[in-house]
């Protein structure tokens, strides 16, 4: 899908109908150790081509006005949470930081909060862009 190979390790993790790939779960380090915040990657082009139509339409303000700063927040430090329990215990180099897409805080990707949401994770944002685009999980 990406006209190359991966850099990292990944596994798909949702499907859609016709068992393409929706979104993949990044591991935290690349091959060459190289951190890799985001986590959960959308790579459905459909999904790509919907969400960022509603990002050029405003959809990254307009859900930072509407999300509680708390509950994206949260989203953020579980995303995190779930990533750095990932990284290998041995490793002494550098991490991946922040939360969602590696955002410390607001919206930075919608993209990366939907392909959250939609592999099974709590976040609002996903949740939010789900709800405008009529995805039911």
């Amino acid at each position: 899908m990406l006209g190359r190979r991966p850099r990292g390790d990944f596994d798909v993790v949702v499907r859609d109908a016709a068992g393409d790939p929706r979104v993949v779960r990044n591991a935290p380090l690349l091959d060459d150790a190289t951190p890799m915040p985001t986590r959960f990657w959308l790579v459905g082009s459909r999904d790509i081509k919907r969400v960022s139509q509603l990002e050029a339409d405003g959809g990254v303000d307009a859900a930072e006005r509407e999300i509680d700063p708390e509950l994206l927040a949260a989203a953020h430090a579980a995303y995190a949470d779930e990533r750095d329990t990932a990284m290998p215990a041995d490793h002494t180099g550098p991490r991946p930081s922040g939360g969602v897409g590696g955002t410390r805080r607001g919206v930075k990707c919608l993209h990366a909060h939907f392909a959250a949401w939609l592999a099974g994770n709590d976040d609002p944002v996903g949740a939010w862009v789900a709800t405008r685009l009529g995805e039911v999980r």
